[in-house]
């Protein structure tokens, strides 16, 4: 019989886990320590827990924690890591899967891009992880062990949720992994510390924002219905005016933080008459967008548009109001920038290079 995990449960829930073996129910908390912590790797080193307990507790549980299987280094110092899950899809035959994580050290800071799904079901078109579909929900010990078990765990400044699967698809496991990283029993982290990124799943956006205190960073990408739906499906049924209608209702004036993404296309949505578009749109809220430049995909008809437009579209858009950046690209050369991860071939990708 497998293993429970212990790292993704909560405080209430490892003190449930102690008294239903007949342990103290402060010995949820000592676990809590251990754990999100002190970041141990097996029960057996939790010291202040009897060994007697320490074996009834292994009996059933494990900490949970699985190391990466493969490492891509960039020359640009970003590094593709890949993990394997156990996904929550309830029909699959094979839950064994895998997911991309992007470590992205920039001087003084280091970012982790963490994955909630492998693969994706918004299928938007300039993006390689959905054409590999959707092949199941990552669970929050999933999400979690990819910053648990990053050899640069200690020096992570920042986490992203911008890497396989849209998390308010996922929004139970992704609320669950949020809250331990910035609980007092838990990493204790800032939730300043923590975007979590969507397409615009408008009711569970909407409990996000308020279960959540992260910042939000919503894949805008077009200022219109007619060409995002062109470029992302999702857009049919959950059109970008509804869902700015929805963060005019909250604060981002403070703490927490409002972004834009806005995958620059050449010919397609980098022209003036679109900049004057998304000043319209986002008029009056207080947020930031991000350019960021295409990475080619196969077999989809678009390409980046060049740095003058760039610049030009930054320009325009903060004159008028709205803070504009050029995200600098990382790692494109191991398939790790924005809209590059897949796991589709993965399996047989390790399997060969096990058996060489």
């Amino acid at each position: 019989m497998k293993k429970k995990s212990l790292l993704g449960m909560t405080l209430a829930e490892l003190k449930d886990v102690a008294t239903s073996l007949g342990m103290p129910a402060f010995t949820g908390g000592q676990m809590a320590k251990w754990i999100y912590g002190n970041h141990v790797r097996t029960i057996d080193e939790m010291t202040n827990i009897s060994k007697a307990n320490r074996a009834r507790l292994a009996e059933s549980y494990e900490v949970g924690c699985t190391a990466p299987i493969d490492a891509q280094h960039s020359k640009d110092g970003t590094i593709k890591y890949l993990f394997p899950v156990q996904t929550t899809r309830p029909d699959d035959s094979q839950p064994v899967k895998f997911v991309e994580t992007v470590y992205i050290p920039d001087d003084d800071r280091a970012t982790l891009c963490v994955s909630c799904e492998v693969g994706c079901k918004m299928n938007c078109l300039f993006c390689q992880t959905g054409k590999q579909g959707f092949e199941g929900y990552l669970t929050a010990a999933d999400i979690l062990n990819q910053i648990y078990s990053l050899p640069e765990v200690d020096k992570l400044t920042n986490v992203v949720y911008m890497g396989q699967g849209e998390p308010m698809d996922n929004l139970d496991n992704v609320l669950r992994s949020t809250e331990i990283l910035t609980a007092d029993y838990g990493w204790a982290w800032s939730p300043k510390r923590i975007t979590v990124s969507s397409v615009g799943i408008k009711d569970k956006l909407k409990r996000f924002i308020e279960e959540s205190d992260c910042h939000v960073a919503i894949s805008l990408h077009a200022p219109n219905h007619e060409l995002r739906a062109e470029l992302m499906p999702a857009e049919k049924g959950m059109p970008i005016e509804d869902i700015v209608e929805l963060l005019r209702n909250y604060d981002f004036a403070h703490q927490r933080r409002l972004s834009f993404e806005y995958i620059v296309f050449g010919g397609v949505n980098d022209t003036p008459a679109h900049a004057r578009q998304i000043v319209k749109l986002l008029k009056g809220l207080d947020c930031r967008i991000n350019l960021i430049r295409f990475h080619q995909i196969p077999d989809v008809p678009l390409h980046g548009t060049d740095e003058r437009k760039m610049e030009e579209l930054r320009d325009y858009l903060t004159a008028h109001g709205i803070f504009t950046t050029i995200r600098a690209s990382r790692g494109q050369d191991i398939f790790a920038a924005c809209g590059l991860l897949s796991t589709s071939k993965k399996i047989g990708a390790i399997r060969h290079k096990e058996e060489r």
